[in-house]
């Protein structure tokens, strides 16, 4: 073996190593907000109204005991009766409240505010953004 085999041989070698790393950016930002409308708009209702009539009707006789309430259609019958000394004790049917319940219909018009929101984004550039 010569010297030269003997040697021991060096070979270069170049390592190239990367890195990865984060940072935050603003790019821009965003507004939301709310533009609130108003409408007038007619509303129509059918309505109902209930009205009592009362009506006092003088009967004036003799009768041989209590009446009871009663109805008659509509009509609600309530009987007055009244003690009137005599010999004996009779009933008296002095007069009859008579109610009467009417049902009316009317046409109802009335105006009316509506309102309704909308929301709106706005969205502004970044400080640095060369769009801008």
């Amino acid at each position: 073996m010569t010297s030269s085999e003997n040697e021991t041989q060096t070979l270069l070698t170049v390592e190239e190593q990367v890195g990865v790393a984060k940072r935050r950016q603003v790019t821009g930002t965003v507004r939301a907000r709310t533009l609130s409308h108003e409408r007038e708009e007619t509303v129509e209702a059918d309505l109902s109204v209930e009205a009592l009539k009362v009506e006092r009707v003088p009967i004036g006789r003799f009768v041989d005991g209590p009446i009871p309430d009663r109805q008659d259609g509509d009509t609600t019958v309530i009987s007055v009766i009244e003690e009137v000394a005599v010999v004996e004790v009779r009933l008296k049917l002095v007069e009859e409240v008579r109610i009467t319940r009417r049902t009316e219909s009317r046409r109802m018009t009335e105006h009316v505010t509506l309102r309704r929101q909308d929301v709106v984004i706005d969205q502004d550039p970044a400080p640095n953004d060369p769009e801008a």
